[in-house]
């Protein structure tokens, strides 16, 4: 089960990489193992090889593991302690979704695929990033279960996502990067 769950994160991690919405040392992504263990990656993986030895299984309770996890450890495990669906999540940059945050409320997909699966998604301004890590935590899963969704889009920041599903959960992020690549492409063309 943990091998195939490593192989699965791995081939994920490097099409998400190859689609440069994780960077060299920037983004996380985890699965749930059991009820309180899930895999995640350290804070030094890159994300075009990540094997067993860039990833650490992390249980709820804290110990040495957690100095060697990615800083968003605690996002995740909050997550899952939280939201009985998630079984994969994974926090990334994509670039033109951060970009179009900079200047946007929300995001309104006019490109068919961002229309039908994704639909409107609002996109969550944390005010201010000098605290962002103190309250990303509490803030983020609060969001995914009282607007009921799997997305959260964050202002100049990226993407937390989770599903049951990881192919499902980057074919979300490789949506949303799309749309907002036409959104953008398209105001460049006015």
């Amino acid at each position: 089960m943990q091998k195939y769950l490593i192989n699965e994160i791995s081939d994920i991690a490097l099409s998400m990489f190859r689609k440069n919405f994780f960077g060299i040392y920037h983004g996380s992504i985890s699965a749930k193992i059991e009820q309180n263990k899930f895999l995640i990656n350290k804070k030094n993986a890159i994300f075009d090889g990540l094997n067993e030895k860039s990833l650490v299984e992390i249980y709820s309770k804290k110990d040495y593991r957690w100095n060697e996890a990615s800083i968003d450890t605690e996002i995740h495990l909050n997550i899952y302690e939280n939201i009985s669906e998630a079984k994969y999540v994974c926090y990334t940059m994509p670039p033109f979704t951060v970009a179009y945050t900079l200047n946007h409320n929300t995001i309104i997909p006019e490109d068919y695929f961002g229309a039908t699966k994704i639909g409107k998604l609002n996109i969550y301004d944390p005010k201010q990033f000098n605290d962002w890590y103190e309250r990303a935590d509490v803030e983020i899963y609060r969001y995914f279960i009282e607007k009921k969704t799997n997305i959260m889009v964050i202002k100049g920041y990226g993407v937390f996502t989770y599903d049951r599903d990881i192919h499902n959960m980057a074919k979300n992020v490789a949506l949303i990067e799309n749309t907002c690549r036409v959104l953008l492409s398209a105001k460049e063309e006015k």
